[in-house]
């Protein structure tokens, strides 16, 4: 199973500095314990600050030989600058697409890097099996509370079913609402692996320690 988590230094307390040291301490773990991909998501960071942070949990990845990969959400030009693994897109189109990413990197003299991309409709899932991503994150499959706001409704496993089928054979990643428990019905829905914010922090301590639980 797939384990994909998704950076959020909004979750921790104190001043701006503080949040930056406690998410890189948090990432160093996920690397330790080989968490397939990590997502740098922190939109509203400066580039400088980013490619920082960046630069910072690459070289842990590069000294303790994990097989961690380190994509940027939304900047290909951080990705680049820093020779992250990959990039994160979304399915907005005003979002940089799959080949664009691509074309900027070949034209870098860089390797084509790691894709991956959010959908929420078995319509984005189709177009993005077109654009020769290496993996989909289906959102949100379960109901994802908000921050002083409705909860957001999830779409349910029946949809997840249906868009990794419609995904097939790029693999899709059950994201938003996903937790320990419900784990197993996403795998057995078709999803190749889960994604996620909180699930992946110090709260879900069992999912970090000990990976072998989570297996179906």
């Amino acid at each position: 199973m797939i384990r994909y988590a998704i950076t959020n230094r909004a979750l921790y307390p104190g001043s701006e500095q503080e949040k930056q040291a406690a998410l890189l301490a948090e990432a160093t773990r996920w690397i330790a314990d080989h968490i397939d991909y990590i997502q740098l998501r922190e939109k509203d960071l400066p580039a400088a600050a980013l490619a920082t942070i960046a630069r910072k949990l690459l070289q842990t990845i590069n000294l303790t030989a994990s097989p961690t990969r380190l994509l940027i959400n939304s900047r290909p030009d951080i990705a680049l600058a820093t020779n992250a693994h990959g990039v994160h897109l979304s399915s907005s189109p005003a979002e940089l697409t799959p080949a664009q990413v691509d074309d900027l990197s070949i034209s870098a003299n860089h390797p084509v890097p790691l894709i991956t991309i959010s959908c929420h409709t078995l319509a984005d899932v189709q177009r993005a099996r077109t654009e020769n991503v290496d993996a989909i994150l289906f959102a949100p499959v379960f109901e994802k509370p908000l921050p002083n706001q409705q909860p957001l409704p999830g779409q349910g496993l029946d949809q997840l079913r249906a868009a990794c089928l419609a995904a097939a054979p790029i693999p899709i990643y059950a994201l938003g609402g996903v937790t320990l428990k419900n784990i197993p019905s996403c795998l057995e829905a078709g999803a190749t692996g889960i994604a996620g914010i909180r699930l992946f922090h110090r709260s879900a301590e069992s999912l970090l320690t000990s990976p072998k639980s989570l297996m179906p």
